[in-house]
């Protein structure tokens, strides 16, 4: 009670309360200073001291024998410390400075995403990646561009139902198969169903507080007015201003580390920024290793080459430390790459080949300067600095002096082809006869048989990865594009034909057609009779002998059937009937046992190669008819406008159903009759029900079962298969080293570590034969390929001093070579496609059909197709519109490998549209003569004059 009254005295409140007040602060000091001392002190220490990266030499590339292939040289590299310059400052020093370079035609790093057109239009960079995709990709969008396509989910719908992507997948296992299976990669993000360059958009937006919906010049002057910038300067100059002020925000408050501004710049541009020091503070100059490839284009397909570091480049790498990118925002993003990765946003990383592939090894590990910066993060001052470690050295299993002959015998074929030339060489000069102007773009592979490495790999056209060293400027970039989208074999010469392109493998299969016949029980020394063409319905199945010449190549044994590659041969193995005695051949063949030993060789998976490569594998036979139904559903859709009425076309839905109900009846494939009956009842146009009932009965539901005509392509190489040029050469090597299956490398070793020795290792898989024996049938049915009389390869290799063994192959490729501008083609022949209609009136159609759906048809070229099929009431067809265009010629394989006694070199070339198998043979042979030997010179010795002696 005492206690209470004492309380109630205002003068002992203010005492106890400032005394539970000086307890409390003493409790919290307490633990501040000594129970959780340490800990505080550690996070004063790194808000004070702060670590700026070192970036180690990259380490090199090397060819076997440890010639350069890439390397590091010094550069001079301009920088800005945004610590050394008042905040007024760095609009007048960005302006110089960039004056500068641009007058001495510098490359500088250029990340600001709005730009300025000719005619003073602004645009988002980010807008224009999308449209670029989508012009480029317009073969998969049936067409389209940017305008007509409503947003991300819409194309990736388009793709995925183009690509024939099973539709029970979800929309990341469909992502999956278009990056892994046809090498589409799509700019959207499957999760939230944007355009990932649309995201970047809105973030480059938000991070200035910016009304996302602000178009580029909405934003450009927003920017204009936070910056404070003058309006005395040009567009361009505030544009430079904010291209350095946004390198400056995406440093954030690592004002302490500089900013790389331009890489490589010349020693006249390093002299004149010296000069004008005082003008330009915070500028400096730095030396600094950047990458170099002495030998320029020489094997740029296996190097790779390297890029500025995207989002989704960034996404990779951190999902390998195990963090979900997803979950993270763009500034941990930066933490991380910089705190536990050693990356600057702006640094350039390995974006293809061997670059990508073994960026953590080359890049080494980075040294570090440990600075001290106050609370602006300001440096103050270097306390210490840590010394970077080169990253690995790298070397190939790959031969470079035999790599510049397999590119020099590729390009010198490629462009003798293409005007009937002649291939020259110190072996014997080889006449093409026929010209092939199309034959742009191939590839040829050379392979150790006994231990699966990459010797030589080339492509072409190729590039040169100088031009990605310090990045690459827009110039260049479009230089080394598709510059014809439109056709699917224009040449790209970043693309690697050898490991990316899968196409029909042609007579170079019949090896294995004839080894699963032979171990089904088939003699190889048993004759069968080519009687020109086998009769399967209403369809002929020829011999090329036949198909050419109606000639017959008479009784064959298997040796003779390879030598002369007959495919009526080949037929009648693959069913295991004779059809020109209409009898059994007494063995149990098919086209599961053909395919069967198609896997075993390899065909049905990737090489294991390490850089990227394509394997379609082999085909699936009981696959046809839902691949069938897919083709029907899309051709219906692409054709709804000509076939259903309004109400269809009104509800996208109702459409569904229709072509579901359609295309279910593919299995019964019910008569003409009844389909027309069954149609008519559909909301079609009475006009186009027959039309539709006979697309549907006979372009689809009659090719969609297996028949015994589908097995007779598949038994010479046609039909479904699809194999890169380096599946093919392990294939080869394979069958020469007795049937051991190795995994392909391009890699000797990496860093200090000891090339392999296993024996056990280098001898591969061995192949499940019933008799491995077998394959020496094989093998002497192909020498008579370059040896015998009658050799498909034996005019390149009749007076070659070495026993050589091949095979050739010509795989056909219909279908219409689609040029750049389909509107100017038209213009070009209308005299000739539709002579009695005006072009004015043409053009006037034109303009109509692109008004009425500028959806379907925002490109004329496909409008002014519609508008001349109907002026002409339908006379005209597409036949008729594509009359004057190229057909694709036939693919040029030859596959080789030698000595025949002692296999030491397995060697694959392909020319797209080369014609003819034989044609590819001297790349081959040039390839085989450098490596056994048969190129070098030795001094004379005169035996007259060193027995005198």
């Amino acid at each position: 009670m005492k206690m209470f009254e004492k309380l109630q005295d205002r003068h002992n409140q203010v005492i106890l309360f400032f005394a539970i007040f000086i307890s409390v602060l003493l409790f919290r000091l307490f633990g501040l200073t000594i129970v959780e001392g340490d800990k505080y002190k550690k996070i004063a220490d790194e808000i004070r001291i702060k670590k700026i990266p070192i970036s180690a030499p990259r380490g090199e590339i090397r060819d076997r024998y440890g010639r350069p292939l890439a390397v590091n040289k010094p550069s001079f590299t301009v920088q800005m410390m945004k610590n050394e310059l008042i905040d007024e400052k760095i609009n007048e020093v960005s302006v110089k400075l960039l004056d500068i370079l641009i007058k001495n035609h510098e490359k500088y790093d250029d990340n600001f995403p709005i730009k300025i057109q000719k005619d003073n239009q602004f645009y988002y960079t980010y807008d224009q990646e999308i449209s670029q995709w989508i012009y480029d990709h317009q073969h998969l969008l049936n067409g389209r561009e940017m305008q007509s396509l409503k947003n991300a989910e819409d194309v990736f719908e388009l793709l995925r139902e183009n690509l024939q992507i099973d539709p029970s997948l979800d929309v990341f296992e469909a992502q999956m198969e278009m990056q892994t299976k046809h090498d589409i990669y799509p700019p959207i993000s499957v999760k939230t169903m944007k355009f990932i360059p649309q995201m970047q958009k809105e973030n480059f937006l938000e991070g200035y507080n910016l009304n996302k919906e602000l178009n580029a010049e909405e934003a450009f002057q927003a920017l204009k007015e936070k910056f404070q910038i003058s309006g005395n300067y040009s567009k361009e100059d505030i544009r430079n201003i904010l291209l350095i002020r946004n390198q400056l925000r995406e440093q954030g408050y690592r004002q302490y580390q500089p900013v790389k501004i331009a890489l490589n710049v010349s020693s006249k541009t390093v002299t004149e920024i010296e000069e004008r020091s005082m003008e330009l503070p915070g500028i400096n100059i730095e030396v600094e290793p950047i990458r170099y490839y002495p030998n320029d284009r020489l094997v740029s397909h296996v190097i790779g080459y390297l890029g500025k570091m995207s989002e989704s480049d960034k996404d990779r790498l951190i999902q390998e430390l195990d963090y979900s990118p997803n979950d993270l925002s763009n500034n941990e993003k930066n933490q991380i790459l910089v705190n536990e990765l050693g990356y600057l946003s702006n640094d350039l990383i390995g974006k293809d080949g061997l670059e990508r592939t073994f960026e953590k090894d080359l890049k080494g590990k980075d040294g570090a300067r440990y600075v001290e910066v106050d609370v602006y993060g300001r440096l103050i001052n270097v306390l210490r600095e840590e010394k970077p470690e080169k990253g690995k050295t790298i070397y190939l299993s790959i031969d470079a002096k035999l790599q510049k002959i397999a590119e020099d015998a590729l390009e010198q074929a490629l462009k003798e082809i293409q005007v009937g030339g002649t291939f020259k060489s110190k072996f014997g000069d080889y006449k093409y006869r026929e010209t092939f102007r199309n034959a742009t773009s191939g590839a040829v592979v050379a392979l150790d048989v006994k231990t699966g490495e990459v010797l030589a790999l080339a492509s072409y056209p190729s590039f040169n990865p100088n031009l990605f060293a310090t990045g690459i400027s827009a110039e260049d970039w479009k230089s080394v594009q598709d510059d014809n989208p439109r056709d699917p074999l224009s040449p790209v010469p970043l693309y690697n034909v050898a490991t990316r392109t899968a196409v029909q493998p042609g007579s170079i299969f019949k090896m294995i057609t004839g080894l699963a016949a032979i171990e089904q029980g088939l003699d190889p020394a048993k004759q069968l009779y080519d009687d020109g063409y086998i009769k399967l319905g209403n369809r002929n199945f020829g011999c090329w002998l036949w198909n050419d010449y109606k000639r017959k190549h008479g009784w064959v044994d298997l040796y003779k059937a390879l030598e002369v590659s007959c495919n009526y041969y080949f037929y009648n193995v693959s069913t295991g009937w004779d059809h020109f005695k209409n009898q059994s051949l007494g063995i149990s063949m098919n086209v599961d046992k053909v395919l069967e030993y198609a896997k075993i060789f390899g065909l049905d998976e990737p090489t294991g190669v390490e850089i990227y490569e394509s394997a379609y594998g082999v085909p699936n036979p009981s696959k046809k008819m839902v691949t069938m139904q897919s083709l029907l559903k899309r051709d219906i859709r692409a054709k709804a406008k000509d076939y259903f009425e309004e109400e269809v076309l009104s509800d996208k839905h109702k459409l569904e159903e229709i072509v579901e109900k359609i295309t279910s009846w593919m299995e019964e494939n019910p008569s003409r009759g009844t389909l027309i009956d069954r149609i008519s009842k559909m909301p079609v146009k009475k006009e186009k029900v027959e039309a539709l009932a006979d697309l549907v009965k006979f372009s689809y539901f009659n090719q969609a079962k297996w028949t015994k005509g589908d097995t007779f392509n598949l038994s010479i190489g046609q039909g479904q298969h699809a194999y890169t040029p380096i599946q093919m050469a392990n294939y080869i090597a394979t069958l020469a080293n007795g049937g051991y299956k190795h995994s392909v490398s391009v890699i000797k070793k990496v860093g200090s570590e000891k090339d392999s020795e296993n024996n056990e290792e280098k001898k591969g898989q061995k192949l499940p034969l019933k008799n491995p024996k077998n394959l020496d049938h094989v093998k002497k049915g192909m020498e008579r390929v370059t040896q015998g009389d009658e050799g498909t390869g034996r005019t390149v290799f009749r007076n070659f001093p070495i026993n050589v063994v091949a095979k050739t192959g010509t795989a056909q490729r219909s279908g219409k070579i689609q040029p750049k501008n389909e509107a100017a083609y038209l213009r070009k022949y209308l005299r000739w496609i539709a002579p009695n209609i005006s072009i004015a009136a043409i053009e006037e159609k034109t303009k109509e059909i692109i008004k009425e759906d500028k959806d379907k048809y925002k490109d004329e070229g496909m409008a002014m197709r519609k508008a001349i099929k109907e002026l002409s009431k339908g006379k005209i067809t597409d036949a008729t519109l594509d009359q004057y265009k190229d057909n694709y010629d036939n693919f040029a394989w030859f596959v080789s490998y030698a000595p025949y006694d002692d296999p030491q070199i397995a060697v694959v070339s392909l020319i797209f549209q080369g014609g003819h198998g034989g044609y590819a043979a001297p790349i081959a042979r040039e390839i085989i003569a450098e490596y056994l030997g048969l190129n070098k010179e030795y001094d004379k010795i005169y035996l007259k004059n060193t027995l005198t002696n």
